[in-house]
């Protein structure tokens, strides 16, 4: 399914499409129904682009221990790795 909206409505919104897009990757990773990963790449963004993005809109990235937990996780096995 694609989705499309017309120039005029965009216009009456005064919004660019690409703006729009943003809109709906930050919107949908603040309701968490992205991940960060899936909404930038929804809008093309890199990562500290889309970071810079989500900062704009007071959207704080979603890091919580079990995110810590694996973090660690793969640093240990990482620093064994080069022992």
């Amino acid at each position: 399914m694609n989705l499309s909206i017309s120039e005029d409505i965009l216009k009456k919104a005064d919004i660019s499409a690409n703006e729009l897009l943003i809109e709906i990757a930050v919107y949908l990773y603040d309701k968490e129904r992205l991940s960060f990963g899936q909404a930038k790449t929804l809008c093309g963004l890199n990562y500290l682009a889309f970071q810079q993005e989500l900062s704009k809109r007071n959207v704080y990235m979603k890091y919580d221990v079990e995110d810590l937990e694996k973090d660690l996780e793969n640093l240990k096995k990482l620093r064994t790795k080069n022992i």
